[in-house]
């Protein structure tokens, strides 16, 4: 990939430097074509001037002192060897200009050409790492079904109550693929779609992103502590509870057993802010930068453990940029993890 790259790289340089080689041609074309007509038009006037001069002082061709060739003879001489030496000059002044512009070119070219490519080989470097991730995340549940089942079928007989047991097993692999194909298809879909955000109100957002959890929070024995102030932003509906509901989620997921998710809304200049925050161990500094991108897991154990596939956060910040959006991930100051996000206030 690298050689790939490097190869585009030294392409698109040289056709770069073959467009700053054009126009510098072009220039010094024109600016030579210029210089000889403005050259051409002064000797011109000095002609006309030592005819005039002659005209009214006659040259005494007799006397011996004087030479015997013609002045305007003499003065067309001294014109072409000047014109002769300021065309050299000319040449070798436009050559040493056009050397040191394609040299800094060709660097400015290669620069820009690495700059022009960054984007496209970011992408490609995700695609090919998403792409080998999710292969492996795919693989994973597929290859304990089938070492399950291979397993179980060894078994001479089996009772009903085992068999049950299998398929139950089999089942909550089937709903972890079902999960993870319903996230890419979601992220491909935000990739895509664009949303019809209108006015909502921030505090109906929450109240449905709340209900959406309300199992978990059973389970979980949490509780939550709820501060929003009711004010209306831009934003697609079912989205935006959909983007607070995968932050509630991992929340709850990563906060302790009997723990508290504290959720805020409040107004903060022309923006609205939703605050998240859990009481759990925090996001460790080195996955800070990454935590939004696709499949990356920053406590494996504890991912795996939980069953996280790494996508809610990306999917997160998906429908945050598809609403105009910004999401943010931080520590809180008591410990636990703090997502931000600044939505856009209507009026």
């Amino acid at each position: 990939m690298y050689s790939m790259f490097r190869s585009a790289r030294l392409k698109l340089t040289l056709f770069y430097l073959a467009i700053l080689f054009g126009l510098s041609l072009a220039l010094t074309i024109s600016f030579r074509v210029l210089a000889e007509y403005e050259y051409a038009q002064n000797s011109r006037a000095q002609y006309g001037l030592v005819q005039r001069l002659l005209l009214r002082y006659p040259w005494d061709t007799t006397d011996p002192d004087f030479p015997s060739i013609k002045p305007e003879v003499a003065f067309g001489s001294i014109q072409d060897q000047q014109h002769e030496k300021v065309r050299e000059q000319l040449n070798q002044d436009l050559m040493l200009i056009n050397m040191l512009a394609l040299l800094v070119g060709g660097m400015l070219s290669y620069w820009f050409a690495g700059r022009t490519l960054r984007p496209i080989e970011e992408a490609h470097e995700a695609q090919t790492r998403f792409a080998a991730d999710a292969s492996h995340e795919l693989r994973t549940p597929l290859a304990s079904m089938k070492v399950e089942n291979e397993v179980f079928l060894r078994q001479k007989e089996f009772t009903h109550d085992e068999a049950r047991e299998q398929i139950q097993s089999n089942l909550e692999e089937v709903q972890r693929l079902e999960q993870l194909a319903n996230n890419l298809l979601a992220l491909a879909q935000y990739d895509q779609v664009a949303l019809d955000s209108q006015p909502e109100s921030a505090k109906q957002i929450v109240e449905e992103a709340i209900n959406q959890v309300a199992v978990k929070i059973k389970e979980r024995n949490a509780s939550m502590k709820i501060d929003v102030v009711d004010r209306n932003i831009r934003a697609h509906r079912n989205s935006f509870v959909q983007l607070l509901t995968i932050l509630l989620d991992n929340a709850l997921k990563y906060g302790p057993q009997s723990g508290e998710v504290k959720i805020t809304g409040q107004k903060q200049g022309n923006s609205y802010i939703f605050r998240i925050t859990d009481q759990g161990p925090g996001i460790a500094a080195e996955d800070l930068p990454h935590i939004f991108e696709r499949l990356y897991r920053g406590d494996k154990a504890r991912s795996t453990k939980t069953g996280g596939y790494g996508l809610g956060l990306a999917l997160a910040r998906q429908i945050a940029e598809a609403n105009n959006a910004d999401i943010v991930a931080t520590n809180a100051k008591k410990g636990g993890a703090c997502f931000e996000i600044r939505a856009e206030l209507t009026k």
